[in-house]
């Protein structure tokens, strides 16, 4: 079974993406680990790979072909990523989390350390590029929720509890099929 979770940053993702996997004893795939394991490679610090990529798209596409590929190899797998639920083409469940921008913004700037406006401030910004590029790369607009199975609000719920209901909803899925 393969299950994807995206949503835009601060929405949780990588927290429920670790946590379903654990739960479910399968592996996961996650595009913020393949952005760090490639920065690694290239002997960068998560900021200057970040501030590379934004110059240059190839990484991003390495990033996204890289997961892309993973999955496919997988024939259990969490699947995390803003762009997984697009390109895993076999998922059996697409999740997007979705939450308030301001709690979003919260969280970012506690877990890099930094100032909410400051957060604020990349967060729109980085916004703003990546809605361009995936329109512009792969003609993807991320406000088009249409293809999840399952959308929550994670401003409203713990991530175990996003676990639960993701669990729900394969459950229910599973009895349709």
């Amino acid at each position: 079974m393969k299950i994807t979770i995206s949503g835009l940053p601060g929405t949780g993702k990588t927290t429920v993406a670790k946590l379903l996997s654990e739960k479910l004893g399968i592996k996961l795939i996650s595009a913020g680990d393949i952005f760090r394991r490639l920065a690694e490679q290239k002997g960068l610090t998560l900021e200057e790979f970040g501030k590379l990529a934004e110059e240059n798209p190839e990484i991003d596409f390495l990033v996204d072909r890289t997961q892309k590929e993973l999955a496919e190899k997988e024939r259990d797998a969490v699947i995390d990523g803003r762009l997984s639920g697009w390109f895993v083409k076999d998922a059996d469940l697409r999740v997007w989390l979705f939450a308030d921008a301001e709690i979003r913004y919260s969280r970012i700037a506690s877990r890099e350390s930094k100032d909410i406006s400051v957060a604020r401030l990349e967060t729109k910004k980085r916004e703003e590029l990546e809605k361009r590029r995936y329109s512009k790369f792969y003609s993807i607009d991320l406000e088009d929720t249409s293809i999840y199975d399952l959308s929550i609000n994670s401003g409203r719920f713990y991530p175990e509890e996003i676990v639960k209901i993701i669990l729900l909803a394969l459950e229910l899925k599973k009895k349709r099929s």
